[in-house]
């Protein structure tokens, strides 16, 4: 995908005095000092492919960090610039028999935003997100000042302990606490506390057999109560739904998915010995899965094909938004691993009452954090829409839950922040947030309110 520098794959769009594109440190450098001089606001942009608005500028420059093309891959890790596709790690790494375990969707995503988003994926359930894997970050302050850190390396200012919710993924403020290192901090912190030049992330071995598939239900509730038994097979590493309406909308696309399909999940399992294969055959058949029209498969071929059907999903729904003339709605929000159950029946009552036919949810519920994707047809259900997120949002941080899992807040949902912290704890972030850039230059708009 490719967008303009002044949108976003939201829909987001804004304005600023210029774009400016570095080639390297030093012309980066350059831009900062006289933007420092000048005083003016700084908004960084990296692939576009996010959805909260956080590298729209609104006023001052923007920089673009796509020319910092480092890609030196390791046995055990990678040296990457911030202006690197995940695609391109991706392949690379596989070159030499490795593979970095964050997965997010949009492939096309630059390194540098998935570290400020913390971003996370498919995999995530067993992997977790991003900031797990960074070895090391070499980071630009606004004020042109560089920092060049390592994991354990700790802040040099005190914070406070800020409550983080009890879910699996939370991408939502500054996930603040004693003694915490510098990698912590900047990771999440959606480009309002530095700028990322490049990192050393982690990579693992490629496992030596995989096996895929995506298992159809003949019901949604046969569906959940796989799931519920699932969580806990070994060595699973995704573990995904995809309702009715999701399998609907996408079936143009793939024609051969089951007629009479009601639900899927899409699961990706480490082999370590021939019974782990062999033990799907009694799964499938205690939880009531369509086996015989479900799809497997375990070459390179395979997952790539299931990849191409995950990653429909979210493409069609965006284009199914787009073309209906409005931004998109969908959310992000993540619930306790018990409070699925839940959190998915909420979704479920409020979207048939406001928007019927015209929703559709999957996404990460191995972590309990389904996407409910809003495909409004009219100004009436977009509005219904857009107070259904902030309904949601109480109602998941009620449940112990967080409001942005793996995209962050940006602009588009900055507001939610008041929802997960007391003003006392956003504060606290703010306070952090001075310290690192005095005149609030960084990021304006993204987070936090524009002061």
């Amino acid at each position: 995908m490719s967008w303009s520098y002044l949108e976003d794959a939201s829909g987001a769009k804004g304005h600023a005095e210029k774009t400016c594109i570095p080639a390297n440190e030093a012309e980066l450098l350059a831009i900062l000092t006289e933007a420092r001089d000048a005083k003016i606001a700084i908004t960084i942009a990296g692939g576009g492919s996010g959805l909260t608005g956080g590298r729209v500028p609104f006023g001052g420059w923007q920089i673009s960090m796509e020319k910092f093309r480092r890609l030196d891959i390791h046995e055990g890790f990678a040296t990457v610039g911030s202006g690197v596709t995940l695609h391109e790690l991706h392949a690379a790494a596989k070159a030499t028999n490795q593979f970095y375990p964050p997965d997010p969707t949009e492939t096309m995503a630059f390194l540098g935003g998935t570290i400020a988003a913390n971003s996370s994926g498919s995999r995530s359930f067993k992997y977790g997100a991003t900031g797990r894997w960074i070895q090391r970050l070499r980071v630009a302050l606004v004020d042109g000042q560089i920092l060049d850190v390592r994991r354990g390396d700790a802040i040099d200012f005190d914070v406070p302990a800020i409550p983080q919710p009890l879910t699996k993924k939370h991408s939502a403020g500054y996930a603040l606490r004693p003694g915490m290192d510098w990698i912590d901090l900047f990771t999440g912190s959606e480009g309002t506390l530095g700028i990322v030049l490049e990192a050393d992330v982690q990579l693992l071995p490629n496992p030596k057999e995989l096996l895929n598939g995506i298992i159809f239900f003949p019901s949604d509730e046969a569906s959940l109560s796989a799931l519920a038994q699932w969580r806990a097979v070994p060595g699973l590493r995704m573990l995904e739904y995809v309702d009715d309406p999701a399998l609907r909308m996408i079936e143009q696309r793939f024609p051969d998915v089951p007629k009479r399909a009601r639900a899927a999940l899409i699961m990706e399992q480490i082999i370590e010995h021939e019974s782990d294969i062999d033990a799907w055959s009694d799964r499938l058949e205690q939880t009531g899965a369509m086996e015989s029209e479900s799809w497997f498969g375990s070459s390179d071929f395979d997952r790539e094909r299931f990849r191409k059907f995950r990653h429909a999903l979210p493409e069609t729904a965006l284009a199914i938004s787009q073309r209906n003339g409005f931004p998109s709605l969908g959310t992000d929000f993540s619930v306790p691993v018990e409070k699925n159950l839940e959190m998915f029946a909420f979704y479920r009552e409020h979207m048939e009452r406001i928007m019927p036919g015209h929703y559709c949810i999957f996404g990460h519920v191995g972590d309990a954090h389904p996407h409910v994707n809003m495909l409004p047809a009219t100004q009436a259900e977009f509005d219904a829409g857009t107070e259904a997120l902030n309904i949601f949002a109480k109602k998941a941080a009620s449940l112990g839950g967080s409001v942005a899992a793996e995209h962050g807040l940006g602009k588009r949902k900055a507001k939610f922040l008041s929802i997960q912290y007391t003003p006392e704890q956003i504060d606290s972030m703010k306070a952090v947030k001075r310290r690192l850039d005095p005149d609030w230059r960084l990021g304006r708009g993204t987070l936090f309110e524009q002061p």
